[in-house]
């Protein structure tokens, strides 16, 4: 599996109440989440985010309220990975529920720049910013929390494998 996109850089602490404000939750749409997803730290996000786009952050991505509105809302919006230096727990289990991919790598979170273009393969954890021609090595998942992503989450995985 393999991504590619031009990144939407964050800082530390990006918390699920500025991923998907409170108000919102009420809904249980995913087109209407991603609508206002980031709109609390970032107004034009869903003005410039393309099918594809990546996430890229630096410590304790999806801190706070243990909500998955938080990362339906990021992957309803078209984002393919968030790639973060760490993630919230509960957040990296959310994601992965529901089929986000998401990545650990430090040196990557730190030095990849909001609108470079990168390229992502999943199965080896590779990280190749095209901008800067630079390579970054994260800790690829095991197959079958792949095989759980490439299914579009726990749920869909588990239906399909039964």
């Amino acid at each position: 599996m393999k991504a590619h996109g031009t990144v939407h850089k964050y800082g530390d602490n990006v918390d699920t109440d500025v991923i998907i404000p409170a108000r919102y939750l009420n809904t249980t749409s995913h087109e209407e989440l991603a609508a206002h997803c980031m709109e609390d730290i970032d107004a034009d996000f869903v003005k410039n985010v393309k099918k594809g786009d990546i996430i890229v952050a630096e410590k304790n991505f999806g801190c706070g309220s243990s909500r998955e509105h938080a990362p339906i809302a990021i992957k309803a919006s078209g984002i393919s990975c968030v790639i973060a230096s760490t993630f919230a727990r509960i957040f990296y289990r959310n994601s992965i529920n529901i089929g986000l991919p998401i990545l650990e790598c430090d040196e990557a979170a730190r030095e990849i720049k909001n609108g470079d273009e990168i390229d992502i393969d999943f199965d080896t954890g590779v990280i190749t910013d095209i901008t800067t021609d630079k390579t970054y090595q994260a800790e690829p998942f095991p197959d079958f929390i792949q095989n759980i992503i490439k299914d579009g989450g726990l749920i869909n995985h588990v239906t399909a494998n039964n």
